[in-house]
């Protein structure tokens, strides 16, 4: 493991950002266990210290830290020691020069991902070697503007992997060690051994995950480009796509009489209803609560997907599906415009096992399904009125 590191104490202090002195105090309070040699240090008792610095810094005494390294509370940290520095340290200008990089954009790259500033000027080789990637997509002529907007994404994505493992991790094994009264040391021990088996595994898991969902993207970007009408082609950075919300009537009432775990639930078995059931053509976008955002470029089939799965779901609650279409503004994988929010008025506007539509939906639809003109209705947010179709099966 890592943790066998020899750091001179001196180093040690640099990376913790305190005196040698507040070091040595923290060993003779018990503060850093096991206590590492007076002039050497561990890079494992590094990741430790710096734990209990950011503690400090936010106002913990030392006696409740203690309590909590004996509880084995601060057992998880010593998994930071699994993603050690490496050489460096580098000035933000340093790794620009290097990188063929303006400082600026750097900086814009940094931040765009998620990361603080705070950092630009102790940057390590790993951020050469990410910058370097950065430098040579943008050579190789990927637009900036659209790059910054993958960066985005890349970021956010990956730090809702990073908090989940990091949750879950502390959920299913920290707690439990720690429950059954397993001392801090052992509790440490075993989590740095567990983590060590795992961190090496999510790098080739996340490559085929995304690989495969490379290609099936791909093979629908080729597919839309053919189906097309070139003739209707939407401005840069706009798209014409089917815009459906679907979300659980009833959820609030349902969260008061079962509690958050069965509610927790009763979502969580709606949304994967809905990946596993919906077209090659429509994904989820993003889940706020029980509502799920599904996007198509296929208005028909998306409209066609509603109905039948509303004749699929008959536990209670049932949802209310709105369904719209029109251009929207592309931007950091996800949807914005007026469109996007109309179609989120719809839904709101549908009861228990409605699929409710507008006529550009209607007009695009096959003639397997039947629409019901409810009216012109003004839905908030909109100065013009809007008319409403019930969409259901043909012949009912």
């Amino acid at each position: 493991m890592s943790g066998v590191e020899d750091v001179p104490v001196a180093e040690a202090a640099r990376r913790v950002g305190v005196s040698v002195s507040t070091l040595r105090r923290w060993v003779d309070a018990g503060l850093i266990v096991p206590a590492p040699e007076p002039a050497h240090w561990t890079s494992l008792a590094v990741a430790h210290a710096r734990m209990v610095a950011q503690l400090r810094d936010r106002g913990h005494s030392v006696e409740r830290i203690h309590q909590a390294v004996v509880d084995g509370r601060l057992a998880f940290g010593y998994v930071e020691d699994l993603v050690p520095e490496t050489d460096g340290p580098y000035t933000l200008r340093e790794a620009a020069r290097m990188t063929g990089l303006e400082p600026a954009l750097v900086e814009r790259i940094y931040t765009t991902m998620g990361f603080s500033n705070a950092g630009l000027d102790d940057l390590r080789d790993r951020d050469l070697v990410l910058l370097q990637h950065v430098s040579d997509a943008l050579t190789a002529g990927f637009p900036l503007v659209a790059f910054l907007q993958l960066a985005r994404v890349y970021g956010q994505a990956i730090a809702n992997i990073a908090d989940a493992e990091v949750r879950l991790f502390h959920l299913y094994v920290h707690e439990p060690l720690m429950r059954e009264g397993v001392a801090g040391h052992e509790i440490a021990a075993q989590m740095t051994g567990l983590a060590a088996q795992l961190l090496p595994l999510a790098v080739p898991v996340m490559d085929q995950v995304h690989r495969r969902q490379l290609q099936h993207f791909v093979e629908q970007d080729v597919i839309r480009h053919i189906e097309s009408d070139p003739s209707e082609a939407s401005e840069l950075g706009r798209l014409r796509v089917a815009i459906a919300f679907a979300d659980l009537t009833g959820y609030t009432q349902l969260t008061e009489e079962r509690g958050d775990e069965q509610a927790a639930e009763t979502v969580e078995r709606f949304a994967e209803s809905v990946q596993i059931t919906l077209p090659d053509e429509a994904r989820i976008v993003k889940t706020i609560g029980d509502e799920v955002m599904i996007v198509s470029d296929d208005p028909e089939g998306l409209v066609d997907w509603a109905v039948g799965f509303q004749q699929l779901v008959r536990d209670e609650p049932r949802p209310r599906i709105g369904v719209h279409a029109g251009e929207v503004v592309y931007r950091d994988g996800d949807y914005f415009g007026r469109e996007v929010n109309l179609a989120s008025r719809v839904a709101a506007r549908a009861a228990t096992g409605e699929v409710l539509v507008t006529s550009a939906i209607v007009d695009t639809a096959g003639p397997n399904l039947d629409f019901t003109l409810l009216g012109e209705v003004r839905l908030k947010g909109f100065a013009e009125a809007t008319e409403l179709f019930l969409a259901d099966l043909g012949g009912e």
